[in-house]
């Protein structure tokens, strides 16, 4: 019966071994990750107050102009401007160009935007058909 515990004991201290290798190995994978920032343009949601007496686009790249330095390097990077349900733009923006941004007056809150995946059906068949 000690035998039987033990052996079992054992497989547990391996089975949690292995656990905890593969954590430490996915963590250090994320953190070194984030590590190495890149400058590539990516896009974020920039949040901003609404606008009172201008059409929010051109608040919006007004406000983006100021960061960016140009009308011409606003228009490049404004992808879509928000007016209804949140006042703000998306737009292809570096980590520099995200903290310059983030002083601007009026400027509330950058994010990075995110797209998710729904999960597809087993076998690619639509439910919808």
């Amino acid at each position: 019966m000690q035998r039987v515990i033990l052996n079992l004991n054992l497989n547990l201290i391996v089975v949690l071994v292995c656990f905890s290798s593969l954590l430490a190995s996915i963590v250090m994978a994320e953190t070194t990750g984030d590590a190495t920032v890149s400058s590539e343009a990516k896009v974020h949601i920039v949040y901003t107050e609404k606008p009172t007496d201008e059409e929010p686009k051109t608040y919006h790249l007004r406000t983006l102009s100021s960061a960016l330095g140009s009308e011409e390097a606003a228009n490049d990077a404004l992808i879509y401007s928000y007016r209804e349900a949140a006042s703000g733009f998306s737009a292809k923006l570096t980590p520099e160009q995200v903290a310059e941004i983030s002083k601007q007056p009026g400027v509330i809150q950058v994010v990075p935007s995110q797209t998710y995946q729904l999960h597809k059906p087993v076998g690619g068949a639509s439910m919808l058909t």
